[in-house]
């Protein structure tokens, strides 16, 4: 079995302080991917460093901004390639290549922006997302030639559907619930992708990986579910199960996401 873990940290140093590093190392997941990681490179290797995931691989983007963004890919064996970088934004969009005996299989960890309805910022969002589109279509085309898998990891900030957030009704018109961010999830699942979560999941409603720090969200799982793995069609066909990694209780949160986890044979 081989695990790809995904998870948005919340800023790593603080994730650490909080136990989640410790969390993290526990599952013994062979890929980890990390968004918001709100570190450079020597920060990064140090925090990871003096936790219990030392001595593993570690591919990071920092964004150009710091304390902002940042996407890392964490790993037991050592990739081949790494290339980051996409639509021109740093920080956000992290491909590792590795070598499996399956052959070759790329890691994506991405983050996207969170985005604010008919504002310039609703706009960034859209240009990644179609960004996001073209790369992904290069990666379904090389999974239909028998050339490589690849995996889509990470916060996406976009609900697809109603069984996928709790208050679907009061967010409709609102930035992560838009028809028009939704539509781009349904290309993707009609050109060569498979969201695992929900593959796996069941119908839902949920399960949920997010959800605000504020009032009781948490207690009442009144939640999002915008942490994603998507993976091609060879590698969904290899895919096994799925997990959400949801805190026992609000006190034991390390970060406003779930981990989300697969399993491949």
């Amino acid at each position: 079995m081989f695990s790809v873990l995904t998870a948005n940290v919340n800023g790593v140093r603080a994730a650490a302080r909080r136990g989640g590093l410790d969390w993290l190392a526990a599952t013994d997941a062979d890929v980890i991917t990390l968004q918001e990681v709100r570190a450079d490179d020597e920060q990064l290797s140090e925090c990871l460093g003096n936790s219990a995931l030392a001595g593993l691989h570690i591919a990071n983007a920092a964004s150009a901004r710091a304390g902002r963004a940042g996407v890392a890919v964490v790993s037991k064996a050592e990739p081949f390639a790494v290339r980051s970088g996409l639509a021109g934004v740093a920080g956000r969009w992290l491909e590792v290549d590795f070598s499996t005996p399956q052959g070759l299989l790329t890691v994506v960890s991405a983050y996207v922006f969170t985005g604010e309805a008919e504002t310039p910022r609703q706009d960034e969002k859209f240009a990644f997302l179609d960004a996001m589109t073209a790369r992904m279509a290069q990666f379904a085309a090389r999974s239909a030639d028998g050339a490589g898998e690849a995996v889509i990891t990470g916060d996406l900030n976009v609900a697809h559907r109603e069984q996928d957030l709790k208050n679907w009704k009061g967010n409709r018109g609102k930035a992560g619930f838009l028809e028009a961010e939704r539509a781009y999830f349904d290309r993707w699942f009609a050109a060569g992708w498979t969201d695992l979560g929900r593959h796996h999941g069941g119908d839902g409603p949920g399960p949920y990986s997010w959800w605000s720090w504020r009032g009781k969200a948490f207690d009442l799982d009144s939640g999002w579910r915008i942490d994603y793995l998507l993976a091609t069609d060879g590698l969904t066909a290899r895919s096994v199960k799925a997990e959400v990694g949801r805190a026992a209780s609000y006190g034991e949160r390390w970060s406003d996401h779930a981990p989300v986890t697969v399993w491949f044979n």
